[in-house]
């Protein structure tokens, strides 16, 4: 019988940028900090995108704005999410970022999240498009970078309006679009419309990247081949799985995914402010163990520690306990 190496990513081309693969990790809110953003960069992943940042924090000079942009070089190539609703702020904020090491910008066109929406950020730019054009050509003209564009399939079932939107953020100077296939009124609830992604592929020439119900390296894949998108973003199914950036399935047993929590664990303890973000690291870790066995007794215990050195002590007990459960 003849072998065959597992299907594979291809590269992908955003502007002068050049990726080996075409998968990408979402911008997440509270999670794609520096530390999980190196884990999946070391698991696989071609590109990852910081936090949510608000072009206001950046101008305004905001602490906690610009301590999200922290990076360091083992991550580039690096991009910055940008949000906003003025488009004279979005180019100073612009200007701002692309003065770092940064690789790429996008900007945010899609965030559902009600307190941004009510400030006319986010998915709220899908209802306003001449505004959104304004803010894409403005970030474009200030930026020697390639600048994406993220957004949703529209505002309801009623009100889809993504291949059209697309068309003008190409026409504006976006270099790709991102284009998540639920409306503003799904949230994150409901199944992803992935023939939306489709229908953009079809209207525009820059490339495209899916987003929505990828939960797997084979959802990525499968996502290409139903959409013909040029790339593949993650988000909430990387949180509990950076081994989809692998060319591997995720371990079923706590033994054969401690080297990647570990590895976790040491990046949080190097670039989090730490017991401040404890919490996050108890948070994050239990995502790491979602489907084994025992995983709620460990989120118990892992909830209990007051320091990484106390959560590694929990789970290598853990690990213990299962290597010898098996032996017997």
């Amino acid at each position: 019988m003849q072998l065959t190496s597992p299907p594979h990513f291809p590269p992908l081309a955003i502007g002068a940028l050049r990726l080996p693969s075409a998968l990408i990790l979402a911008p997440l809110a509270g999670f794609t900090n520096l530390s999980f953003r190196i884990l999946c960069r070391e698991s696989g992943a071609a590109l990852c995108v910081s936090e949510m940042v608000s072009c206001h924090g950046l101008v305004f000079d905001q602490k906690k704005t610009h301590e999200l942009l922290l990076t360091v070089p083992e991550e580039r190539p690096f991009a910055v999410q940008l949000f906003g609703g003025d488009p004279e702020i979005m180019a100073q904020a612009t200007a701002i970022v692309t003065a770092l090491p940064v690789d790429l910008i996008d900007i945010n066109m899609g965030c559902p999240v009600r307190k941004v929406v009510r400030k006319g950020c986010g998915a709220a730019l899908m209802k306003e498009p001449h505004r959104a054009e304004a803010i894409i050509r403005a970030v474009c003209a200030h930026s020697t970078l390639p600048v994406t564009v993220k957004f949703r399939s529209g505002w309801s079932d009623h009100h889809i309006v993504a291949p059209e939107f697309a068309a003008m953020a190409e026409d504006a100077g976006a270099a790709a679009v991102v284009i998540h296939g639920r409306t503003w009124t799904q949230g994150f609830g409901g199944k992803a419309d992935w023939g939306v992604i489709r229908a953009v592929k079809e209207k525009i020439s820059i490339p495209v990247i899916g987003n929505g119900d990828v939960l797997t390296r084979a959802d990525g894949l499968a996502m290409m081949a139903a959409t013909g998108c040029d790339g593949v973003m993650v988000g909430r199914g990387a949180l509990g799985n950076p081994w989809l950036f692998g060319p591997d399935d995720r371990p079923l047993s706590l033994a054969g995914r401690m080297e990647l929590i570990q590895r976790y664990l040491q990046l949080a303890q190097r670039y989090l402010p730490l017991p401040k973000l404890l919490f996050k690291v108890k948070n994050q870790t239990a995502k790491l163990l979602t489907g084994l066995s025992d995983a709620a007794r460990m989120r118990q215990a892992l909830s209990t520690c007051d320091s990484i050195e106390a959560m590694v002590a929990v789970l290598f007990e853990q690990q213990a306990m299962e290597i010898s459960t098996v032996e017997k």
